[in-house]
């Protein structure tokens, strides 16, 4: 770290990180296009089925035998109480769909003593997993535009655009990583994307309040100076709320079971790069940018000549 007079010189090295994070949103972009997304079942369409046992019974024993009996998609997950088992199939073009729910009833009958009772079967056409991929598009990008607005009118477009391409950043990092890893990408995930949004907002918001005021109260210094004074003054905020939040997603992460498994790992990648973002991709772009203390000073009225 780089001290000046009790200041962090965060904005020393941000040419250094700047090109890290454009490298890392270029490796996931790449891993997006090359390698594509491992979509649920919510947006490919497929098979849902609700069991109930007598008797409560481990999920990786389901897992495992549907798994042998030729579903090696299936997605298994207790809804409720442990005796009560959701089933997730991926379509298969080879068999009926009317007769999936039955023929999982049966497999997992036979293997077990205990009483086994079908209590529902759902479908999910493709179309219909189509149209939730376009709609959760369209939702991210939506709220990217207003966030734009919004902070270009509280703010000014330096710091407008420096904190979407930040929101940007996070997004594509965290949807790479699971491009990468072909983990499923489902609707908690989404939701994730969605939430990790205003996180990351947030923590550049705070940001950019402390630096409207230093450039308002310090009348020497130069911007980057007062950027870092800015980040330096916020640090403890920053560095406290990511760690309870990191606490509880990890949590979530190990004992949150597997629904939820996904939407605790993409929310972990976010926060991560979210606290990050907010000081080397939004406030070092508003720097870079040009920012400067004439761009945030309130505009002064004209005068008015005084009546005869």
């Amino acid at each position: 770290m780089f001290y000046v007079k009790n200041t962090i010189n965060f904005m020393r090295p941000r040419w250094i990180f700047m090109a890290m994070s454009a490298t890392l949103v270029l490796i996931s972009i790449f891993a997006i296009v090359t390698r594509g997304l491992n979509f649920g079942i919510q947006f490919t369409g497929g098979t849902v089925i609700e069991v109930h046992y007598s008797k409560s019974v481990p999920l990786s024993d389901v897992r495992s035998l549907l798994h042998k009996a030729g579903f090696p998609d299936a997605q298994v997950s207790n809804i409720g109480t442990a005796r009560d088992v959701m089933i997730r199939v991926a379509p298969r073009a080879e068999k009926n769909r009317s007769k999936v729910g039955d023929k999982v009833v049966q497999l997992l009958s036979q293997d077990t003593t205990q009483k086994v009772t079908l209590r529902k079967v759902d479908f999910v056409g493709p179309t219909v997993g189509s149209e939730l991929r376009q709609d959760g598009a369209l939702a991210l990008l939506y709220t990217v535009i207003a966030i734009l607005i919004y902070v270009t009118l509280r703010f000014e477009w330096r710091f407008a655009l420096g904190a979407v391409l930040a929101l940007v950043h996070d997004i594509i990092i965290t949807v790479g990583v699971f491009a990468i890893t072909q983990l499923e990408f489902n609707m908690t995930v989404l939701a994730a994307l969605l939430a990790l949004l205003g996180y990351s907002l947030n923590d550049s918001i705070v940001v950019f309040d402390r630096v409207r005021e230093n450039f308002r109260k310090m009348r020497k210094g130069s911007p980057a100076g007062i950027m870092n004074a800015a980040v330096t003054q916020t640090l403890s905020r920053t560095v406290i709320t990511s760690f309870t939040v990191v606490l509880v997603l990890l949590s979530l992460f190990f004992f949150g079971g597997s629904v939820i498994h996904n939407f605790s790992l993409a929310m972990l990648i976010g926060v991560i790069f979210g606290t990050y973002s907010s000081v080397y991709v939004a406030s070092a772009l508003a720097l870079t940018l040009g920012v400067s203390k004439a761009d945030l000073m309130p505009t002064k009225k004209a005068d008015v000549d005084d009546r005869p």
